[in-house]
C-alpha cells in the first residue's frame, strides 16, 4: 500500500513521500571544494555548439551518477491507533557511498523513509538489480538523515560527495531518484536559494538549513541526491512544496556538508552530540516587531520564553530579548540560531550580542547538552 504524508508550513503544503561531518577525520573521498573532472566518455568540444555542449555534460553526469542511486523499501507499523499490529510498504530512494577506512558500503537517505523499520524490514534495490538488506541503521531525527550499512556487499558503485558552500545560487544542478516508483529518473533544474529554514516539516525535524532547487523532485524521490556539474552529490532530496502532491519548481535538499558531519558522528559514535541554550524563540522576526522593539533591520532571534534552570536562564537571557550575534556570527534568524547552536561542543562558552531596551548588551553563556535536556525545549 503507498503512502503519502503531508504536512503544512509557510503558507505550503510540504511533501514527504513514503511509497507503499568529515572524518574524525574521516576521509569520504570527496575533495574539500570541488574542481572539475573527467566524468568518463568523451568529453564535449570546443566546436560543439553550447546547448549541444550542456546536453552532453548533463548526459556524462547522469550516466556516471545513476548507477549509484538506489530504491529503498520499507515495512512500517502503521500509526493510526485503530491500525495496530499492521503494517504499510513505503518506498523512497538513496546513493550508495563508501567511507574510505571503513569497511563495507553505506546508503545515504532520510530517516523518514527508514523511520520504525527493523534492518530486515528495508531491501536495497540497485539500478543492475542487486537487493540487499542494511545489517545496521543509524538515523537521526531532527535533521531527517539516516545511513543503512552494507556490511557485505562488495563491488558497488558510489558516489563522490562534493562540497555544498560551493553549492551558489544559479547554477545548474541534476536530481535522481525515484519518483512514483520510476527508477532511475533524472531531472534538472537551479540552485534557488541556500539556507532555507522557514518550512515546518513535523515536530521531529528542527535542524534546516536545507537547499532549494526548482529541478523536478516528486513523492519517491526522498532520499535521492542532488548533483552538481562536477558529477558530486551537493544535497540529498528530502521535501518538496505543493498544493497537490506533485512538484511545483520548489524542492528542498539537505546540504551534503550537513549530512557529513551528522553521518560522522553516527559512525564515529553511535550518536548525534547537539548544543543547547534552553529557550522558545519566535518562529520570525517581521518588520512590524522589528520597528517596535527599535531595530532597524529585520535581524536576529527573538526570544518568547526562556525555561529555567537552563544555559539561558543561567546568562540571564530574558524574554523579547533579541539574540543579533554569537562570538563573529552575525544571527539571521531564529533557525540560524538553532542550527549554529546545536553544531556547538556542550560546555563551549560563547559570548551574545543582545537587543535589550533599545541598546545593545554583552551576554555569556555555556552551551548545554542537548541529549540531557527536556524535550520540551527547543532553542
Amino acid at each position: 500500500m503507498k503512502r503519502t504524508l503531508v504536512v503544512s508550513g509557510a503558507g505550503l503544503l510540504l511533501l514527504l513521500w513514503s511509497a507503499g561531518a568529515f572524518r574524525t577525520p574521516l576521509d569520504w573521498g570527496s575533495p574539500a571544494s570541488a574542481q572539475p573532472g573527467p566524468l568518463g566518455g568523451s568529453a564535449p568540444t570546443a566546436s560543439l555548439d553550447p546547448l549541444q555542449a550542456l546536453s552532453e555534460r548533463f548526459e556524462a553526469i547522469a550516466s556516471k551518477s545513476a548507477p549509484a542511486v538506489v530504491s529503498i523499501e520499507a515495512i512500517k507499523p502503521r500509526t493510526s491507533p485503530s491500525s495496530k499490529g499492521k503494517t504499510v510498504e513505503e518506498s523512497g530512494s538513496g546513493v550508495l557511498i563508501k567511507v574510505d577506512g571503513r569497511p563495507g558500503f553505506y546508503v545515504i537517505t532520510n530517516n523518514h523513509v527508514v523511520a520504525q523499520a527493523k534492518p530486515e524490514q528495508i531491501t536495497v534495490h540497485l539500478a543492475d538489480g542487486r537487493v540487499f538488506r542494511p545489517s545496521q541503521v543509524l538515523a537521526d531525527a531532527e535533521t531527517d538523515i539516516a545511513l543503512l550499512v552494507l556490511d557485505n556487499a562488495v563491488a558497488l558503485p558510489t558516489a563522490t560527495l562534493g562540497n555544498s558552500d560551493n553549492a551558489k545560487v544559479g547554477r545548474w544542478v541534476l536530481a535522481i531518484g525515484n519518483p512514483f516508483g520510476l527508477n532511475q529518473s533524472v531531472s534538472h533544474g537551479i540552485i534557488s536559494a541556500r539556507d532555507r529554514g522557514q518550512v515546518s516539516l513535523g515536530s521531529t525535524i528542527r535542524i534546516k538549513e536545507f537547499l532549494q532547487t526548482d529541478a523536478a523532485i516528486n513523492p519517491g524521490s526522498s532520499g535521492g541526491p542532488l548533483i552538481d556539474m562536477n558529477g558530486h552529490v551537493i544535497g540529498i532530496n528530502t521535501a518538496i512544496a505543493s498544493n497537490n502532491g506533485s512538484s511545483s519548481g520548489v524542492a528542498f535538499s539537505i546540504p551534503i556538508n550537513l549530512v557529513r558531519r551528522i553521518a560522522n558522528q553516527m559512525l564515529s559514535s553511535g550518536a548525534v552530540q547537539r548544543g543547547y541554550l534552553g529557550m522558545q524563540l519566535a518562529s520570525t522576526l517581521d518588520p512590524a516587531q522589528a520597528i517596535s522593539l527599535g531595530l532597524d533591520r529585520v535581524q536576529g532571534a527573538l526570544i518568547e520564553q526562556v525555561y529555567p534552570d537552563t544555559p539561558a536562564s543561567s546568562a540571564g537571557l530574558m524574554v523579547k530579548d533579541v539574540i543579533l550575534q554569537i562570538d563573529t556570527v552575525t544571527i539571521r534568524s531564529e533557525n540560524h540560531l538553532i542550527n549554529l547552536v546545536s553544531a556547538l561542543p556542550p560546555g563551549q562558552r560563547i559570548r551574545m550580542q543582545v537587543w535589550r531596551d533599545r541598546r545593545i548588551i554583552q551576554v555569556e553563556a555555556e552551551v548545554g547538552d542537548w541529549a540531557k535536556a527536556n524535550s520540551k525545549f527547543s532553542g
